[in-house]
């Protein structure tokens, strides 16, 4: 089976490694070889948290620059900096709802605009779905599932050798009972903008 590789890319307590561990669960029950790895940049302080994960046949988990297939980020000045990953056939979904960071708070720092953001991203890769992801989780009832959101998202463009079905219930099994039915709205209303987009 050919690789595919997924970067995901978020600020820390935004339930990225939730995300990764529900994929790894889902290749499981797929029958899908995977491999992860995690990179944690002060994520308690709101730093970056970065995911690596590999579907099918692979020796490391390590995805070069330019070689990414698909970037989900969670956060849009994320999906900017993780740019480099990616190349003319990388699809990239982000979410448009900016967290700014510490240096933008105090004064220090510039938020480059949302509209700039999405440009460099269309100028470098095949496709970009891209919508304020908060909004959505805060439909699906949990502000915090913007996570499953971003998953539905992915899960429709079928880059991933994952079915949908797979996914739900490793969202079932990997998520704590009383945001079972929340993650799981979020994850079929996140489906359903892709498919929107994609239309």
């Amino acid at each position: 089976m050919n690789a595919t590789r997924l970067i995901i890319v978020a600020v820390g307590g935004q339930g990225n490694l939730l995300a990764s561990k529900v994929l790894g669960e889902a290749a499981l029950l797929s029958h899908v070889p995977v491999r992860m790895s995690e990179i944690h940049g002060m994520a308690q302080r709101g730093g970056v948290v970065e995911s690596a994960i590999v579907f099918g046949d692979a020796e490391s988990t390590t995805i070069s620059d330019g070689m990414s297939d698909v970037l989900v980020s969670f956060e849009p000045a994320e999906a900017l900096r993780a740019l480099n990953k990616c190349n003319s056939r990388t699809v990239v979904i982000t979410n448009l709802s900016p967290l700014s960071p510490f240096t933008v708070t105090i004064g220090r720092g510039t938020y480059p605009s949302l509209t700039k953001i999405q440009e460099l991203i269309r100028k470098k890769t095949a496709k970009l779905i891209a919508y304020n992801a908060v909004d959505i989780a805060v439909e699906a009832g949990n502000i915090m599932s913007v996570n499953m959101v971003l998953l539905g998202s992915l899960i429709q463009t079928e880059i991933l050798p994952l079915p949908a079905e797979n996914v739900r219930k490793a969202i079932e099994t990997r998520t704590k009972k009383a945001f079972v039915d929340i993650n799981l709205k979020a994850f079929d209303l996140g489906f359903a903008i892709a498919e929107a987009q994609s239309a």
